[in-house]
């Protein structure tokens, strides 16, 4: 099988970078509040650290994962594309504790210059650049992201050299792929080189 991961929005990648440390620095968390999101690691994690949290999203476990949360978390339900796009540029960092087979925030995060911590599975391994983009952090549970947490903010980040790997996930680079995949198959199968297609 040939994989071509999915493209990022080309305006998450126009967005302005973040320049300086917010008066109010936050962690955030994109998506639909299903139990598989493992949001409440996210939680449980900003209420032990008294870590500030946004959470943008909807959905079936949102009155949970409320009554869990401690003051330092904030949930502002559906929001605008250019608020996402400021909320993605100016946070620390975006939490992906969830097992995805891609996970385009994660690259909507990186287009905008903010690293991820992440999961180390699915997506994330491929979707993003452990020590340059993302910290991956090998269990789904409160103390294993603790750690990362805790790795993230001793690193210092390089906004652009995110963003310069998201890059390569741009829709330009889709559809150029895409195209090129197609046009390779079309050209064996017209040159007799069919066992590809036929077994």
């Amino acid at each position: 099988s040939i994989v071509i991961p999915p493209p990022v929005k080309n305006k998450f990648l126009e967005t302005p970078l973040r320049t300086a440390t917010p008066t109010q620095p936050y962690f955030l968390a994109v998506g639909r509040m299903v139990p598989y999101k493992r949001f409440d690691l996210l939680i449980e994690a900003a209420n032990e650290l008294k870590l500030p949290l946004k959470i943008v999203g909807k959905g079936q476990d949102e009155k949970r994962l409320k009554k869990i949360a401690g003051p330092t978390v904030e949930f502002l339900g559906f929001v605008s594309d250019d608020e996402l796009q400021s909320l993605y540029a100016n946070a620390e960092a975006l939490l992906f504790p969830q097992y995805e087979d891609a996970g385009i925030v994660q690259l909507e995060a990186q287009a905008s210059g903010t690293p991820v911590i992440a999961y180390d599975a699915g997506g994330a391994k491929t979707l993003t650049k452990e020590g340059v983009t993302s910290i991956l952090f090998p269990e789904q549970t409160k103390e294993s992201l603790v750690r990362a947490l805790e790795q993230f903010k001793a690193k210092t980040w390089d906004r652009d050299a995110i963003r310069a790997f998201a890059k390569g996930f741009s829709q330009d680079v889709f559809r150029s792929k895409i195209q090129a995949t197609v046009e390779s198959a079309y050209d064996d199968f017209k040159n007799g080189k069919r066992d590809r297609f036929f077994s």
